[in-house]
């Protein structure tokens, strides 16, 4: 296992096979899976680690695994992804999160993202990070919000992969750009 980063209360890292019954029952919690089109079957849900791996191998960063660092239990990813769909801003490389339900509302997905916003300038050289949710999905927002993300109504879109009469369709998009410390 490649640790990638660890926090005061957290280790994100490489995916290991071990992660899959966690991750598939995770993305099976009708709550996790609330803002999400649909809830994720197991065979999704391993698809989904396996394009994990492909994405770091190629890029060096991915939705990292995320573990409790007092017990070692999986409990979700935060991470780095390329999207894969187009849309007015992208290009661009997108900071995401999903935890069990359990472990919501202790900080745990606000202190993650920290670290990585904080890799991705300093390790990975990015200029700017996105972030985007669909726009009933408040306590994503709040999270962009706590770790620095700055919001504009006009940068708002339909994301182009849901019907634009759907639910979900309407999204927020958040950035992080950093500010240039003067010499």
């Amino acid at each position: 296992m490649s640790i990638i980063l660890a926090t005061e209360r957290l280790i994100l890292r490489e995916w290991k096979d071990e992660d899959i019954p966690a991750f598939a029952a995770m993305n099976q919690d009708s709550k996790v899976m609330e803002f999400f089109p649909a809830i994720l079957t197991p065979a999704e849900s391993a698809n989904f680690i396996e394009r994990q791996r492909l994405h770091f191998k190629e890029h060096g960063f991915c939705s990292f695994a995320v573990e409790l660092k007092a017990t070692g239990e999986f409990i979700g990813f935060v991470g780095l992804l390329i999207p894969s769909f187009t849309a007015h801003f992208t290009p661009c490389v997108e900071i995401g999160w999903r935890i069990a339900s359990p472990h919501w509302n202790q900080g745990y997905a606000t202190e993650a993202a920290k670290a990585v916003l904080q890799a991705a300038f300093e390790k990975y050289g990015l200029k700017e990070v996105v972030s985007f949710t669909a726009e009933i999905n408040q306590p994503s927002m709040r999270i962009m919000e706590k770790i620095g993300m700055a919001h504009d109504p006009l940068d708002d879109f339909d994301h182009p992969r849901l019907a634009k009469d759907h639910k979900l369709s309407r999204h927020v998009l958040y950035r992080f750009t950093p500010r240039i410390k003067a010499s």
